[in-house]
């Protein structure tokens, strides 16, 4: 099944143009993109334009698992799509940012990821991607 979606919702204690920045900025991304508590840093590389790459080397355990994708959109403030590839995912999986000003200093950010292997990797993701943002919101909140 292919048509399996994740969808997280964070308030993020930041400007949304900082926000939004971290997703595209290379040492900032490295501090955040951590699906589980306690992770080593990733190695992260960025070419931040539409129809440019990015790969980000997860380090679990002695495994080193390579994420890569392509950015879609970059709307900033507002909107980031990239596609998702991962031994993980399936093909055609996509991430969508949609990131809203919510005042004093607060960003709300809505996460949709979709198309997984099967329902395990969503959840998986799903968890992941909540870390993910709670890491976010400790390194800029």
């Amino acid at each position: 099944m292919t048509d399996l979606i994740v969808n997280v919702t964070k308030i993020i204690h930041a400007r949304i143009e900082r926000v939004f920045d971290a997703w595209l900025n290379p040492e900032t991304l490295s501090q955040f993109i951590l699906p589980m508590p306690g992770m080593p840093q990733p190695q992260v590389e960025t070419d931040a334009r539409e129809g440019g790459e990015f790969k980000i080397i997860m380090q679990v355990g002695d495994d080193k698992i390579p994420h890569t994708g392509r950015y879609i959109e970059i709307n900033r403030p507002n909107k980031l799509v990239f596609t998702w590839v991962s031994p993980f995912s399936a093909d055609g999986s996509t991430v969508t940012l949609k990131f809203t000003d919510i005042g004093e200093n607060r960003t709300n950010i809505d996460l949709t990821h979709i198309k997984f292997i099967d329902e395990e990797h969503r959840e998986n993701h799903e968890g992941g991607w909540s870390n993910i943002l709670e890491s976010l919101n400790d390194i800029l909140g």
